[in-house]
């Protein structure tokens, strides 16, 4: 295996890239630590993200995740690249991409970084699935950035939505307007993406195993999806699902990493709150660490990319720590133990598409759809 060094930027990404261009493989126990922004109107995000993807390495997890006003996407990019955050995984739908553009050629321009340092992530928006809509939909995202490629691009949620300028298209009744695409011919169109060189590699988000076998055993498959991105922490630690994203070489990249925030609008309140969990309490106590950082370790030695929510800029910073310690084998086992199958988000069975089952986000109290 070929090892990375135990720091993030520029040094580790260029090793893991040549590791794998060469055809060696990374060391799925060494991070480094990324950086994710997006920005909602309702629901904002800033999150740290993964290294790798594609013909790339994609085994290097490490994320922290931090609600900041849209406003702020400019500097506070600019502050994560500026520590060391190499990864920015972003989406049309979070409609920052213009500003999160502005701040990687600011740090490119400053000599800061190079633009291969930089591994950029956009996602495909579901009122773009419909196939003649992918490659002008990334385009656009292209020349919000002021890029020439984009290093992953992934279809965010597997249910379509009618295509048009509204981001959530709703009828009369407020209800949400549905399409009906065939996702086949979407990931197709994203292969022919990936070919032309405006994306290095492409994934998908959302996705259960039912809907990655579609994509896998469709006939001409020329790439397989790299990354799935789904809810996934101690008490939800979707072993099964990603013992089949391994079978099959796709990396698991886990959102509500920490137990998700308590937004009652958002997530099932009711449920106890990860991080007051003894066993990740009595082994941070052990390690001298954070229950949030042994929840990041724990997925990190699992081969999971993390996502981990935060609310400062000292505590993006404190990701890098996530690098230094190491569980036991004792310990893997006694959080592994915490697995009850609990989903703090709420993800309801509303819809098949294309004969799948398709989960959406809902909204509790003003009953309205948000997707990841």
């Amino acid at each position: 295996m070929a090892k990375l060094p135990p720091s993030p930027g520029t040094a580790g990404e260029s090793a893991a890239l040549k590791a794998t261009e060469e055809g060696g493989d990374v060391d799925p126990q060494v991070a480094l630590p990324t950086f994710l922004l997006s920005s909602l109107p309702v629901f904002p995000w800033l999150v740290s993200s993964f290294t790798g993807g594609g013909d790339q390495d994609c085994n290097a997890p490490g994320r922290r995740r931090v609600q900041v006003p849209k406003s702020e996407a400019l500097e506070v990019t600019k502050f994560a690249i500026d520590v060391g955050f190499r990864h920015i995984d972003c989406a049309h739908l979070y409609q920052n991409e213009e500003q999160v553009g502005q701040a990687i050629r600011s740090k490119i321009a400053d000599g800061t970084v190079k633009r291969e340092d930089i591994f950029y992530t956009s996602k495909l928006w579901s009122t773009f699935l419909r196939p003649e809509l992918v490659q002008p939909a990334l385009e656009k995202s292209l020349k919000n950035l002021q890029l020439d490629y984009v290093d992953l691009y992934i279809i965010h949620f597997p249910a379509a939505l009618k295509p048009g300028e509204e981001l959530f298209p709703k009828d009369e009744n407020g209800k949400m307007i549905f399409d009906t695409v065939d996702l086949c011919r979407t990931w197709e169109v994203l292969e022919k993406c990936k070919d032309a060189g405006l994306a290095k590699s492409i994934g998908v988000s959302n996705f259960n195993r039912k809907q990655l076998e579609k994509i896998l055993n469709k006939p001409g498959l020329k790439y397989k999806p790299v990354c799935n991105q789904v809810e996934c922490h101690p008490y939800l630690n979707q072993s099964k699902l990603l013992d089949f994203c391994k079978s099959n070489d796709i990396v698991l990249v886990a959102y509500g990493a920490l137990g998700s925030q308590r937004l009652k609008d958002w997530v099932n309140s009711s449920y106890p709150v990860l991080l007051e969990d003894p066993v990740l309490c009595a082994i941070a106590k052990k390690h001298k660490q954070t229950p949030a950082l042994i929840a990041l370790r724990y997925q990190m030695q699992r081969g999971v990319v993390v996502l981990a929510k935060s609310y400062n800029k000292k505590r993006i910073k404190e990701n890098m720590q996530v690098l230094d310690f190491e569980l036991t084998p004792e310990d893997m086992k006694a959080i592994d133990g915490l697995n009850s199958n609990v989903r703090y988000y709420d993800l309801l069975l509303i819809a098949p598409l294309s004969g799948l089952d398709i989960l959406i986000i809902k909204q509790r109290r003003r009953n309205e759809i948000i997707f990841f």
